[in-house]
């Protein structure tokens, strides 16, 4: 099921399952998972992409193996906020995805993370070859934590959450 509002996939998850963050490119997908409490995201792996079914297996082996409830995918907006054709065949991925996994798919405006995933690698002087090894999951972490971060605050502003 896909739901367009982070609020909306809150009310959806259940506790004590991690999420998944994708940061879906045309040759890769970037993969990172959350912590059961939903609080931290972890860089996971970079999936080569080659045809759907083969990319939707990996995905669906690394939910079933993580006990993953939620999956959010980058959306990769225009600087102006419109969507283009990558924000297109995001959402198409999400609708073919949906049909062989009954969970639910959210968006997250993915803009600069991948700035910012290169800006950190950069920072722990991570050499040009291994930044390009990770780029596409530490990417998938950013949107991944960006999410963490709305669903802390939905949980704050209706109580049931926990404050650190």
């Amino acid at each position: 099921m896909i739901l367009e509002s982070v609020d909306a996939f809150a009310a959806t998850l259940p506790r004590g399952h991690p999420i998944l963050g994708l940061d879906l490119g045309e040759k890769t997908i970037g993969v990172a998972t959350s912590d059961r409490f939903l609080s931290i995201a972890t860089p996971l792996e970079t999936i080569r992409r080659r045809k759907f079914t083969l990319d939707a297996t990996r995905l669906q082996e690394i939910i079933a193996g993580r006990e993953v409830c939620g999956v959010v995918l980058g959306l990769p907006r225009n600087m102006d906020g419109s969507e283009g054709a990558r924000c297109q065949s995001t959402r198409a991925f999400a609708r073919n995805f949906e049909r062989l996994w009954p969970g639910p798919l959210t968006f997250w405006d993915e803009r600069l993370s991948t700035v910012a995933a290169t800006r950190a690698l950069l920072e722990a002087d991570t050499s040009r070859r291994r930044r390009a090894e990770v780029i596409d999951h530490v990417a998938a972490s950013y949107i991944l934590q960006g999410v963490l971060d709305r669903l802390r605050h939905i949980r704050m502003q209706s109580g049931t959450g926990t404050e650190s």
